[in-house]
């Protein structure tokens, strides 16, 4: 997973030595390039934001002509900027979504107490799996197990997980 990138990250420059390009059809600075493109779609121009170090663009969209309604209208200050922080936004967006994936929370009553049941994904290449544990409501844990990580955590596997000991769950 990247570095979250927030308001802070995209406004920081890149190191004194980062390349700077500001070209018509490309831009490379503080970390980010930005290169208009021809549409494979039709006849117009696109423009795509790809992160330093990243294989793939966080964002691409449409270009605007310029004058000529040929070729594309060169790249800015002013319209890098708008990018940054847009394709910044999209890939901390993505990255919270992730994050969501990855780890759930639900709450059940034991006795009269909220208990917080966790599910943290191990995302393993060898071995895969998840992590279900079980926290007083000072937070301190009860119980801890290695599960499938497809396990599916909701109110009624928590509880049923809680009231068999918090043994692992079949």
């Amino acid at each position: 997973m990247t570095t979250p990138l927030g308001p802070a990250n995209f406004e920081d420059p890149a190191s004194d030595d980062a390349p700077i390009i500001n070209e018509p059809r490309l831009w490379v600075q503080r970390g980010w390039t930005a290169r208009v493109i021809k549409n494979g779609d039709d006849d117009g121009w696109a423009v795509e934001m790809i992160r330093d170090g990243q294989p793939e663009p966080a964002l691409v969209g449409p270009w605007t002509m310029g004058r000529d309604k040929k070729n594309p209208k060169p790249l800015d200050s002013a319209a890098f900027n708008t990018l940054v922080k847009t394709a910044s936004e999209v890939v901390l967006r993505h990255e919270q979504q992730l994050l969501a994936a990855m780890h759930k929370t639900v709450s059940v009553m034991v006795n009269d107490q909220a208990v917080r049941v966790v599910l943290d994904i191990v995302p393993d290449e060898d071995e895969p799996h998840a992590l279900l544990s079980a926290h007083n409501p000072d937070g301190t844990l009860m119980a801890q197990v290695k599960v499938r990580p497809d396990f599916k955590l909701n109110a009624s596997s928590a509880s049923a997980w809680i009231a068999s000991g918090c043994g692992r769950p079949k």
